[in-house]
Order: structure tokens, then C-alpha cells, then sequence
């Protein structure tokens, strides 16, 4: 299962309820526009991964950093700690907020929800992607909502199998193309 499909698919859609009430838009806008902007902070992960002691710093903030209740706990989303946490993990993400802007853009172009308005939704979403990541790191319980079971693994499993993205049971394959992007 893809980072987009947990978040997207959490608690019956709970994650993208909140964020349509806190942008006051419609549910079929807000779930448009999370399609469109979660596999690029997914890519952003892989990314980040890639890079030198980028999956060990990945791993850390996963364990450290208290995101499991963004995605535990979707109401908190639209708070402005939680808009700020994100926006922090935006930066690691997308490198800068031209990035984040280009994204923002590019999914209004392709829903028709307004940039602004999804400009607003990055940092929730971040937040809601780590706190996914860091659910499934922990091992923090089931996401019995999308039909997927808990792995007894290690969060490096977890995050392995994530990073997969060709699924052939290899992430060296995978990290070693988004390194050869950067060289």
C-alpha cells in the first residue's frame, strides 16, 4: 500500500474530511487535490532516503518526533503547531517553498481547487505523511482501515517496503536511480 492510499483511506476518510472542513471546501475537492500532492512528498521521502545518512535522519525524526497523532488524531491537523511542524517537514520534503508553490500550482491545474487553498493543505498533508510513516515504523497498530496488517518487522522493514517502489524486495535498486537523479 502507498503512503497516498493510507492517508487518503484512514478512519474512513477522516484525514481528508478534516482537511476539507479546515479549507472549506467540498470532500471530493480536498480528496482531488491530497491525489495529486501526497505522491510528490512521497517522492520526497524516497528522496530524502536517498541521500547520505538520509534514511538513518528519516528513521530518527520517524522515532523522535511525535507525528503518529497527526494521523492518529486528524483533528489536530489545522492547529498552528501542527501547520508549523509541517511546514518544517515541507522544507525537508520539497527543499523550498518555490517547490512547495510549483506543486501547489500544478495540483490546482489538474483539479481546479485553488492554488492558495492547497498552498494551506501542504503542511497538513506533510504532517499527516509523517505521521503515517511513523505509525507504521512503530509498528503502532494496525491500519485496519485500508485492509493492511501489521508487520511484526522492524521500522526499517516498514520503511523498506516502502521505499520499494518497484516491489521486487529491494530498496537498493530504488535508492540507487534517485541517486543517480542527483549525480
Amino acid at each position: 500500500m502507498n503512503l497516498a492510499e493510507m492517508i487518503l483511506n484512514q478512519n474512513g476518510g477522516a484525514i481528508v474530511e478534516q482537511l476539507a472542513g479546515q479549507l472549506g471546501i467540498g470532500s471530493q475537492d480536498a480528496r482531488r487535490a491530497a491525489e495529486q500532492v501526497l505522491p510528490k512528498l512521497a517522492r520526497g521521502v524516497q528522496r530524502n532516503a536517498s541521500q547520505p545518512a538520509g534514511l538513518e535522519a528519516l528513521l530518527g525524526a520517524l522515532k523522535g518526533g511525535s507525528h503518529q497523532r497527526y494521523f492518529d488524531h486528524p483533528e489536530e491537523l489545522g492547529s498552528s503547531a501542527t501547520v508549523a511542524d509541517g511546514n518544517a517537514i515541507l522544507g525537508h520534503l520539497l527543499g523550498s517553498k518555490d517547490v512547495s508553490r510549483n506543486v501547489a500550482g500544478h495540483a490546482a491545474s489538474e483539479t481546479g481547487v485553488d492554488a492558495s487553498l492547497i498552498k494551506k493543505m501542504l503542511p497538513m498533508l506533510a504532517a499527516a505523511a509523517m505521521g503515517a510513516l511513523s505509525k507504521q515504523t512503530a509498528g503502532g497498530g494496525s491500519l485496519a482501515p485500508v485492509g493492511s496488517p501489521t508487520s511484526g518487522g522492524s521500522g526499517l522493514d516498514l520503511l523498506s517496503s516502502f521505499l520499494d517502489s518497484d516491489r521486487d524486495g529491494s530498496i537498493a535498486d530504488d535508492l540507487l536511480g534517485l541517486a543517480k537523479k542527483f549525480f
